[in-house]
């Protein structure tokens, strides 16, 4: 070895044993998560960006770049929640915000994405207005985007699944529908007037109630009157009080529609199993809705302890498809993404996943149909929640409470 070499080479060890290391990293992807913490769908919204996020940067993140979740707790608040995507943007310089199951939140935000250039995916708000205002104004709202089900749809879903099991196989006749006070249940219930008679089920009763009412018992005296073979519903705020009294007083008529707390095992233990018998829908569940959903729901509960309510399918899914937009923008320039975004096609856990173009009314909401997805229906049954609706996802039927009138 010449002289050189020699004194090059130690030159190159005292330099890697003795001089300040320098550590390249890549600049993170900031993802703002702001939920309702403390509820059964915000915890599972968190939770679902967590597992996501912690799956994509187990593998390189997003082409090298690892994604970094801010979370924001709302505490059900809009100003909470406006406080929380102001700092999202300015201070964590976040490339979207994701989250909230609250109509009301998410129409409170809504503007502010608008005003900040800031995209925002709502993962449980289910008002069609968020939608509608994206189609009405898009150039003011595109950054605006609807990951679930908006209530007509989940309407429809449950008329359907009336219709092919309650009707067709039990011969139910008759319903009464009782909703909590709330934006989302408004085009909910409107819709329920409109598709029940179409299964052939006549609606005998219709009231709104206050989402802090705490004692049922003479909303339940007053439903009962009527006789109804089905109770249908529109519960997401409200669930817990209904669902014990309903259990525990014995009420004939099933319980079918919306109660997004039920799709959760942690209702079970919160409602010490009276739960038992309850039909709701939601956007996913422990089925083989994809390939991708059981091994979801197994890594939740495995990392988490229990099943996800709806959110955490919805949210998880939306980390996927954001984190696939930003490696076909190859770029996370907000007008990029948008495009991005509008031209995706992903299998998640929850269905076949693309958004409506700015001509339909739901402008940036997810496709709804049987090429896409339509939410199943769950039922607690011996302590489990089972899939019973559509059959293609099932895993078990439809069983009837023992009190309740076949």
């Amino acid at each position: 070895m010449s002289v050189f070499k020699k004194m090059a080479l130690i030159v190159a060890v005292f330099a890697f044993v003795f001089l300040p290391r320098l550590v390249f990293a890549a600049e993170p992807i900031n993802i703002g998560i702001i939920a309702e913490q403390g509820t059964l769908v915000g915890d599972s919204i968190v939770n679902g960006a967590k597992l996501a996020a912690d799956q994509i940067n187990a593998k390189g993140g997003i082409d090298g770049r690892p994604i970094k979740l801010f979370i924001y707790d709302d505490h059900m608040r809009a100003t909470d929640a406006v406080q929380a995507f102001q700092r999202a943007v300015y201070d964590h310089h976040v490339v979207a915000v994701i989250g909230s199951w609250i109509s009301e939140v998410a129409l409170a935000l809504e503007p502010w994405a608008a005003r900040l250039h800031t995209i925002y995916i709502t993962t449980g708000a289910a008002d069609p207005k968020i939608t509608q205002l994206v189609h009405n104004n898009y150039n003011m709202y595109k950054y605006v985007f609807q990951l679930k089900y908006n209530a007509t749809e989940m309407a429809q879903t449950v008329c359907n699944f009336i219709h092919d099991d309650l009707v067709k196989q039990y011969g139910y006749k008759t319903a009464y529908i009782a909703s909590e006070n709330a934006a989302w249940t408004e085009p909910l219930d409107a819709e329920y007037l409109k598709c029940l008679p179409q299964t052939g089920v006549k609606v005998v009763g219709h009231m709104r109630f206050a989402p802090n009412t705490t004692d049922f018992t003479p909303i339940f005296t007053d439903i009962k009157s009527k006789n109804p073979d089905l109770l249908v519903t529109g519960w997401a705020h409200t669930g817990l009080q209904q669902t014990v009294q309903w259990h525990e007083a014995k009420y004939p008529f099933l319980i079918v529609g919306i109660n997004a707390q039920a799709s959760t095992s942690d209702f079970w233990k919160k409602s010490n199993g009276a739960t038992e018998g309850i039909i709701s829908q939601a956007e996913g569940s422990p089925a083989p809705i994809t390939p991708k959903t059981i091994p979801f729901v197994k890594e939740y509960e495995k990392v988490f302890g229990i099943t996800p309510a709806y959110g955490g399918y919805t949210t998880y899914d939306a980390i996927y498809v954001l984190a696939q937009a930003i490696k076909r923008a190859k770029s996370t320039n907000t007008d990029a993404l948008i495009k991005a975004l509008e031209a995706t096609n992903y299998i998640g856990v929850m269905g076949h996943i693309e958004f409506y173009g700015k001509e339909s009314p739901y402008a940036h909401g997810i496709k709804y149909g049987p090429s896409y997805a339509t939410g199943v229906m769950l039922q607690w049954q011996h302590g489990k929640l089972e899939t019973v609706w559509p059959k293609n996802a099932a895993t078990a039927k439809v069983i009837i409470p023992s009190f309740v009138k076949k």
